[in-house]
């Protein structure tokens, strides 16, 4: 990674090659989630685009949709049951999960991480299956 003071390895001025990862950041955001992701202000939303979208998500050995299931499990496990429905909402939009799928994940993950914890990830999929479903009528 180039450090903010130098240039990059093609000649790019460090603006130019920030500006390059923030695009590159900015256009994986909206692949995951499904909608235009703008640009953001502060150091959080940078580190974000910046590095977990631009340097993270595109790494090259998994596909997104891998990612995303990597994503709910590790989400599940932490009981963070508002960002999984984001992930979920995504990955119907994305058409890279089915309702079908989710309910699946939803009973798998009820072995893994306890099933207190599946059956939160599991009425929430519903809730996001409902959703989806009245937003494609």
């Amino acid at each position: 990674m180039t450090a903010p003071h130098e240039a990059g390895t093609d000649g790019s001025s460090p603006d130019e090659t920030a500006d390059a990862r923030r695009r590159k950041g900015l256009d994986m955001m909206s692949k995951v989630y499904g909608w235009e992701m703008s640009d953001g202000p502060g150091d959080f939303f940078a580190h974000t685009c910046d590095q977990v979208f631009a340097e993270v998500w595109t790494r090259e050995g998994l596909s997104i949709r891998d990612r995303r299931l990597i994503l709910l499990g590790a989400l599940a496990a932490g009981g963070q049951i508002d960002v999984a429905e984001i992930q979920a909402g995504a990955a119907l939009t994305n058409e890279e999960l089915t309702p079908e799928q989710l309910e699946e994940i939803a009973l798998f993950l009820c072995y893994y991480v306890g099933w207190p914890l599946g059956t939160k990830m599991n009425f929430m999929f519903g809730t996001v299956i409902a959703n989806h479903r009245k937003n494609q009528k």
